[in-house]
């Protein structure tokens, strides 16, 4: 039998290049005044097939062989889990029961405008991009759901940049985000059941395990774990709660997947029923991001620039005008649906559009939910590369785009009590913008 080889070499050679890159990248796009992530997913393309692979085939080959790609994925994916417990984390469910119509009205039609627009565009791309024996509905669906993401962390990390953390708009608009991150992480979870299950009987079964997991977490595991960690703060240390925080995502994550929806959606619930405001809990989900972000989830962008190949795209005219297509529907989804419905609820035309600008913005969110769906065969690489390409350029538009749009405002409104109020708490209650993907 012949001897397998050690893959750690190359692992080791591997990882500090990835790691490296994507930080020199996030702090590149930082001086530009985008958010980090920019750097960080073009950084990933970058190394992947569409300019290292084109430009230097011996060199991807040797930087990444075919004996580290599983591994790292796999880092990458642990990466992942660990990041969305932190988004969860950073969502208060108790500022979501009391929002402000605007906050809901806003949401809801950020995420209905997207989904409509998007089934439209997936019926006519269907015949040309869906792969071989992936049924019309959970195509059409994946990529309605795709076109209806926000980016929370993101959203919340160009807030506080542009000084509009603590305002009208930027408490408004993290509101917004809030409940529409919640509904689109709900409806991609329904989509994944689809997909999966071979009779709508299967799906239906599903649907009602994750139902039955969401409000189990909620009723039975939230209050045990707050009772915990109460008597933890006294009585344990700051790493045996890591431990237990760490231990519970995961057993949280291959529930949710051996119930068939994804793994990232059980990581994300188990985040929502953590306590807040134990000063424990808080010190825990900093080392465990300070460790995430900058190590393991460069990882994740690699791995999906590995998979987005802008030669599927080169010479091909339909093809870029598809790509057109895709930004058009993603931005009058998003933008336009969010700006038109704030500006009904009584919003000034300048905050109105902020906050569309603001929904626009999709971030590692969308690349997340695009994996999922490349993972499931129902996207082909191409519309994957297409997708990825409309992700970034959405992302890194948000940013000018506000400044362009609040280019006349002399100075930024403080948010008074009467506004927090207004607005559930989201200042308060929508934690701190640690996570800026």
């Amino acid at each position: 039998m012949a001897a397998v080889s050690d893959p750690l070499p190359d692992l080791l050679t591997a990882l500090p290049v990835v790691i490296l890159a994507c930080r020199a990248g996030a702090q590149l796009v930082r001086r530009l005044g985008q958010p980090p992530v920019v750097g960080e997913i073009a950084v990933g393309i970058l190394l992947g097939p569409s300019l290292l692979g084109w430009l230097w085939p011996d060199a991807q080959t040797w930087l990444f062989p075919q004996s580290v790609l599983p591994y790292v994925g796999a880092l990458g994916n642990l990466g992942l889990l660990a990041f969305m417990f932190l988004v969860g984390l950073e969502l208060d469910l108790g500022s979501l029961r009391g929002h402000s119509r605007t906050a809901v009205v806003v949401s809801q039609v950020s995420i209905a405008l997207p989904l409509a627009l998007g089934t439209l565009l997936a019926l006519g791309m269907y015949g040309t991009f869906a792969p071989d024996g992936v049924d019309r509905l959970p195509f059409v669906l994946f990529i309605a759901v795709s076109m209806s993401i926000t980016a929370f962390p993101v959203l919340a990390r160009i807030l506080t940049d542009r000084g509009l953390y603590r305002t009208r708009v930027g408490a408004l608009a993290m509101a917004c985000a809030a409940v529409d991150d919640v509904t689109a992480w709900c409806l991609l979870a329904a989509v994944v059941a689809v997909t999966k299950s071979d009779s709508p009987t299967e799906a239906l079964t599903t649907a009602l395990y994750a139902v039955a997991f969401t409000l189990f977490m909620y009723y039975a595991v939230r209050p045990l774990l707050a009772r915990w960690v109460a008597r933890a703060e006294r009585a344990y240390g700051e790493s045996v709660v890591l431990v237990v925080l760490f231990s519970g995502l995961c057993l949280s994550a291959l529930a949710t997947d051996r119930i068939g929806v994804h793994a990232l959606f059980g990581a994300f619930v188990f985040g929502v029923v953590t306590p807040r405001g134990s000063r424990v809990v808080e010190v825990t989900a900093a080392r465990l991001r300070a460790f995430t972000v900058p190590v393991l989830l460069p990882l994740f962008f690699v791995s999906t620039g590995l998979k987005t190949d802008m030669a599927l795209l080169a010479g091909q005219g339909r093809q870029w005008l598809w790509l057109g297509a895709v930004l058009a529907v993603a931005v009058l989804g998003k933008w336009g649906g969010g700006s038109v419905a704030a500006r009904l609820s009584g919003q000034r035309w300048t905050d109105a559009m902020s906050i569309g600008a603001l929904m626009n913005c999709r971030g590692l969110t969308e690349l997340v939910v695009l994996n999922i769906g490349l993972g499931l065969g129902v996207i082909g690489p191409g519309l994957f590369t297409m997708l990825v390409l409309m992700a970034l350029v959405t992302t890194a538009a948000t940013a000018p785009a506000l400044s362009l749009i609040r280019r006349r405002e002399g100075d930024l409104e403080a948010v008074d009590p009467a506004v927090v109020a207004e607005v559930d708490g989201t200042q308060k209650s929508a934690l701190q913008p640690t996570a800026t993907r």
